[in-house]
């Protein structure tokens, strides 16, 4: 299976474009599943987020309909990443999982949240999963994964990949301090999907790819502003 971890700069506040940026990625991609960075859909912007409830999405969103309508044609699913409303009074940081026939697979909420998304947002209290052709998905948000026993929990499961959906920036370590290290620890592949450009942590430059088992890369986007890196993932 070929797993597709995207990367663009989000608009901040910009829902209709960036989920058309999507929809772009998704069909061009050619990946069985696609994986989108955090807070992809309204941007990294959780001021604004807490400011202006009408980035709220709900769970079956009528603004994703281009993205499902891009997962049917490309017979692809697709984990997007949103604040998504939660009847507590906060949006949650949301992975929702839309499968190939735009249907919603799985939906998970960030369960670690960073200063100041504990501000705006509710925290998860549990793992996200599904399951495609066979293999076994486990679901992370950026801060999660610095928790090993999210990983572990998900190796314990039986899965086989595990999909982060990440803003990190320019300096954050994670690159070779966390990613390669959940692979290698628990015998998974680990597909992460960072931005591109500014946003409310600072400067982002992409990097979306993958690791093998082994905790070696095998699959990097590099820098470029829009695209994503192919990982391979056998059935």
């Amino acid at each position: 299976m070929i797993v597709a971890a995207a990367q663009f700069a989000p608009i901040p506040g910009a829902i209709t474009r960036n989920v058309e940026t999507m929809a772009t990625l998704i069909r061009s991609a050619g990946a069985r599943v696609v994986v989108f960075p955090e807070l992809a859909v309204p941007g990294y912007v959780p001021d604004q987020i807490r400011a202006e409830p009408n980035l709220w999405l709900a769970q079956e969103d009528p603004r994703l309909d281009p993205v499902r309508a891009a997962c049917r044609a490309a017979g692809a699913a697709a984990v997007v990443n949103a604040a998504v409303v939660t009847g507590r009074g906060r949006p949650a940081i949301t992975s929702l999982v839309i499968g190939p026939a735009g249907e919603l697979l799985a939906r998970y909420d960030k369960r670690h949240l960073y200063s100041p998304e504990d501000e705006v947002f509710a925290a998860g209290d549990r793992d996200g999963r599904f399951e495609l052709d066979g293999i076994w998905f486990a679901l992370a948000t950026c801060y999660d994964n610095r928790f090993p026993e999210i990983a572990e929990r998900a190796k314990a499961d039986g899965c086989q990949a595990y999909l982060a959906s990440s803003v990190l920036d320019v300096d954050n370590d994670s690159f070779e301090r966390v990613y390669p290290v959940r692979a290698r620890e628990n015998g998974l592949y680990v597909v992460l999907a960072n931005v591109t450009g500014s946003n409310q942590v600072g400067e982002c430059r992409g990097g979306s790819g993958g690791w093998g088992p082994d905790g070696e890369r095998i699959a990097d986007a590099g820098t470029q502003h829009t695209g994503y890196a192919l990982v391979q993932i056998p059935s």
